[in-house]
């Protein structure tokens, strides 16, 4: 079994003519990008080009055809009108962060109800060539456009696991489920790094993230189940805000989950939010999962949340994400 996305290759494009003009266009189109020695194919209203000749076909799209009528996908993805291929090319830089696995592993402390550090969340942040800081919703949302979320989530859970023997503590490490075709082929890499760092697999927590809204519950199952082989846990982060579906919780039973800071930051002042709180721990416990309070910055709705029974808290009230790991918490 191959991956084209394991590896960040040349992308290619598929490109459905439509319209009477366009499709007569055909033979020409071909000729000239033989001509010039450029990759194409044909199928019937169907070209199959490679990145490298994608501007020069626009160009000539532009001037000669009827571009409205000319559709584009990569990796069988949806069909997109033309137009926004120009996109596509805009975020090739996305391709250089992940040729220089230019991926820095930050920590932020988890603690228990005691203010002790229980375990640490690794945030991947991300560098420019210069070493600026590059935003984590700009990165995401670069390599979702170009089809890269595998490879760019391959990057960060390696490197998530490295960072991991240096914490010599629970890790946990977030995912993105849907960038993963099958979890016996794209995660044996993540299992045979930690084993050749001689962690221990109950180390790990591979936690859910709700940047990307998972809809095939049977893939994410597969994906968790999986892990649980292996001896990880795993957690679902951002619960009752993406996954506010509570039923589906039993069905998946994860280890932790964590409250979504939309739901923790003024808790104990907001009856709604205390409402929420107090269902979303009555499930963990009926599940048998660690319920986590995420986002917390005051005191008063840490004493809150503890109070009726919260096991464990993260937010910069404990710490902010770091490069060297936090070791005490003040």
């Amino acid at each position: 079994m191959s991956c084209r996305n394991c590896v960040v290759s040349e992308l290619q494009f598929e490109i459905l003519l439509k319209g009477e003009k366009n499709i007569a266009m055909l033979d020409m189109i071909v000729e000239h990008f033989n001509r010039r020695n450029l990759t194409i194919t044909k199928k019937e209203q169907l070209v199959t080009i490679q990145e490298s000749g994608v501007k020069e076909f626009l160009d000539f799209s532009r001037d000669y055809m009827e571009p409205e009528q000319i559709y584009f996908r990569m990796d069988e993805m949806p069909w997109e009108h033309l137009a926004e291929i120009e996109t596509v090319l805009e975020m090739q830089w996305i391709d250089d962060v992940i040729h220089r696995n230019a991926v820095v592993s930050y920590s932020q402390p988890i603690v228990n109800s005691r203010n002790e550090i229980y375990a640490y969340e690794v945030l991947s942040r991300f560098t420019r060539e210069d070493g600026s800081l590059i935003f984590p919703n700009e990165i995401f949302a670069a390599a979702k456009t170009r089809g890269r979320l595998y490879a760019l989530d391959r990057l960060c859970r390696m490197a998530a696991v490295k960072y991991a023997a240096v914490l010599k503590k629970k890790t946990f490490i977030n995912f993105i489920p849907t960038s993963i075709y099958s979890p016996e082929y794209c995660l044996q890499s993540t299992v045979k790094l930690a084993n050749l760092l001689e962690i221990d697999p109950n180390q790990f927590v591979f936690e859910v993230v709700e940047s990307e809204q998972v809809d095939d519950i049977d893939h994410l199952k597969s994906i968790l189940n999986y892990y649980n082989k292996k001896g990880f846990q795993y957690a679902l982060d951002d619960v009752g805000e993406g996954y506010n579906t509570l039923e589906m919780l039993g069905d998946i039973k994860p280890h932790y989950m964590k409250l979504d800071m939309k739901y923790v930051q003024g808790v104990n002042n907001d009856f709604e939010k205390q409402n929420t709180a107090k269902q979303f721990l009555k499930k963990a416990l009926e599940i048998g999962a660690t319920p986590l309070a995420e986002g917390i910055e005051t005191q008063e709705d840490f004493e809150w949340l503890k109070q009726i029974g919260y096991k464990l808290f993260q937010g910069y009230l404990f710490g902010k994400p770091s490069i060297e790991p936090q070791r005490t918490i003040a």
